[in-house]
């Protein structure tokens, strides 16, 4: 990578001037300038991004804010919005509030004190005070509806939860499941929230629902592997799992495998999410998959925009379709 001193040795101009050439500061004769910028273009030479802070020029930054890093969701989100965010010139604080309502504030002030220009929340702990914390800078929601409706600063990204989940219980019925629990994530989450009642409503007219066919995994691998332990006490019948997260149908995956029970012969499982970490289990994980790299660039996308005021809506709530990927977690012979 070339520095600032040798566009300087190409430019045969002193360093102090290509710095004045870069900030903008002072005056450069237009030849000389004109001779920088050539060589700034044949090194491909970068700013640096921290001097410039130093030297007094604003650093473009934005912040994503997520629940919980090792979740390999939040992961691959994370690099689709750092990626969309490099290539506009844009730097990426990520903020991992490990599902710590105090940590996030502690980090929402450092930013605040930093100027930075949008923020991605992707967080479970999101309400009006957090919004009232970030007075003035625009911000886009995950997944969230924590607002009655967006406004001009705040924007939300969605997925079709109550979609998914339709396909997923239609999906195990088709295969022949008798019987179908679900497994749920934590309920101050408005995805895990909706998927919930989207269950209870496609599978309340079956004579075999009861609420003990619900049982929580809070998002976790761990959680879905106790929940399918709780489950199979109440239902030893159980032949259908329907888990709110890929992370919690892996989970009771390997669990059931545990116990000895097949997957998918004796019980079929889905998920939702569609992490590439689906793929690596065996079986492989059936699930509802949501256009992770599509919604992390477009909410990247639609956050620069209203940093530099190029977004003119009053109100913003984009929707993505979601889609049912077949795998050997639900493949019956």
């Amino acid at each position: 990578m070339a520095t600032i001193r040798q566009v300087a040795l190409r430019a045969n101009v002193s360093v102090a001037t290509v710095s004045r050439v870069i900030n903008n500061k002072g005056y450069v004769d237009p030849q000389t300038r004109k001779m920088v910028l050539q060589a700034i273009e044949e090194l491909k030479y970068v700013p640096n991004s921290v001097a410039q802070v130093l030297a007094g020029k604003k650093m473009k930054s934005l912040a994503l804010v997520v629940p919980d890093i090792s979740n390999p969701f939040f992961a691959e989100l994370a690099k689709v919005v750092e990626d969309t965010a490099r290539k506009q010139e844009f730097a990426i604080f990520l903020c991992n509030s490990d599902e710590q309502k105090e940590r996030q504030a502690r980090y929402l002030d450092v930013l605040k004190k930093k100027s930075i220009d949008g923020i991605i929340f992707a967080t479970h702990h999101l309400d009006q005070s957090v919004i009232d914390l970030c007075q003035g800078i625009p911000i886009v929601l995950m997944d969230r509806a924590i607002l009655p409706e967006p406004t001009k600063e705040i924007a939300m990204i969605r997925a079709q939860n109550q979609r998914g989940v339709q396909l997923a219980i239609q999906h195990l019925l088709d295969v022949g499941c008798k019987k179908i629990a679900h497994i749920y994530g934590p309920q101050q989450m408005i995805t895990a929230k909706e998927r919930r009642i989207s269950y209870q409503k496609a599978v309340a007219k079956f004579p075999w629902y009861s609420d003990s066919l619900l049982e929580p995994g809070y998002f976790q691998l761990d959680g879905g592997r106790k929940a399918i332990r709780a489950l199979l006490e109440r239902h030893p019948d159980l032949d259908g799992v329907f888990a709110g997260n890929d992370m919690m149908a892996i989970g009771a995956i390997k669990e059931l495998q545990r116990m000895k029970i097949a997957v998918p012969q004796q019980i079929a499982v889905c998920g939702f999410d569609g992490i590439q970490l689906a793929e690596m289990i065996e079986p492989e994980l059936t699930t509802i998959a949501q256009p992770i790299r599509a919604m992390g660039k477009r909410a990247c996308q639609l956050l620069i925009e209203k940093i530099e005021g190029k977004d003119k809506q009053e109100q913003q709530c984009e929707t993505f379709e979601v889609e049912l990927v077949i795998r050997g977690s639900t493949k019956r012979r």
